[in-house]
């Protein structure tokens, strides 16, 4: 989240967007965003319930025995994957009992967002949520009536300013946000879900350094191959960069492929000067 987290509760988070890809890795639009649903749904529970929160959290609790808590908890209310998915956050090491909320409500926003992507929306999406968020942030009338704790319907509030003209998933999201402010200020909470979706967009973007301009055959092969990898839409970024050689270096998600020339030419003298 853009929350600072701490060392541990860092680190788990990168895993748990890992198991997340795995998670919506070929999913359709509508598995991708039941899969956030019930993501914000097991979030909200574990924010309301300290007592469940610090059982799932506890460093001294079996792996096994906190996911006997989450199936007697989840398990009738949540399909496979979801329950899947938290069980195995569950089983990471956080530095805070909160943070684990945190990250799972980006994981949730992250989920509709690769809904979103699958759409071929994300992009509207993330304008959308951007243009909504100043909306509320200045006029003084509409951010008293969502933020207001003795305010109701909120979620009903934003599907009468939004529904008729925005994205199916923008709704969901500021409708989940503006009930869940978690001591938040507008500002704050709405960066929190900006930040996880530019993380999710960068997740979905493939950097491609090359030394000449690739065909647009070799271009839609590379696309293909990604799409296929991520089992779902991939933008490619194309950089030509002849210092490179020759071959091709792709920085995608958390990893680099660097099969360029230059990088085996380096290889080669680390090994023949480690050699002397």
């Amino acid at each position: 989240m853009r929350a600072h987290l701490g060392g541990s509760s860092r680190q788990s988070l990168v895993i748990a967007r890992g198991k997340l890809d795995a998670a919506v890795k070929g999913a359709t639009v509508e598995s991708a965003s039941a899969l956030s649903s019930e993501l914000f749904f097991i979030g909200d529970t574990f924010e309301s319930n300290i007592a469940i929160r610090r059982a799932i959290t506890d460093p001294s609790r079996d792996g096994a025995s906190k996911a006997a808590l989450l199936k007697d908890l989840f398990g009738k209310s949540v399909g496979v994957t979801a329950l899947t998915l938290v069980t195995e956050v569950s089983a990471l090491r956080w530095s805070a009992t909160k943070d684990l909320v945190q990250v799972l409500e980006q994981l949730a926003i992250e989920a509709e967002a690769s809904a979103a992507n699958i759409a071929g929306e994300l992009d509207r999406v993330e304008e959308e949520i951007f243009t909504v968020s100043r909306a509320v942030a200045t006029n003084y009338e509409l951010r008293t009536a969502l933020t207001s704790p003795a305010a109701v319907a909120k979620a009903a509030l934003v599907n009468e300013l939004l529904g008729k003209n925005s994205s199916q998933s923008t709704v969901k999201l500021v409708s989940h946000l503006v009930e869940n402010w978690r001591a938040r200020s507008v500002e704050s909470a709405f960066s929190d879900y900006e930040y996880a979706l530019a993380a999710r967009r960068d997740r979905l973007i493939a950097l491609v350094r090359v030394a000449a301009p690739l065909s647009p055959v070799q271009h839609t092969r590379l696309i293909d191959a990604l799409t296929k990898q991520a089992g779902q839409p991939v933008r490619v970024n194309v950089e030509v960069d002849k210092s490179i050689v020759g071959g091709v270096s792709i920085k995608y998600a958390d990893e680099l492929v660097d099969g360029s020339v230059s990088h085996r030419l380096a290889g080669a003298g680390r090994a023949l000067a480690g050699s002397n």
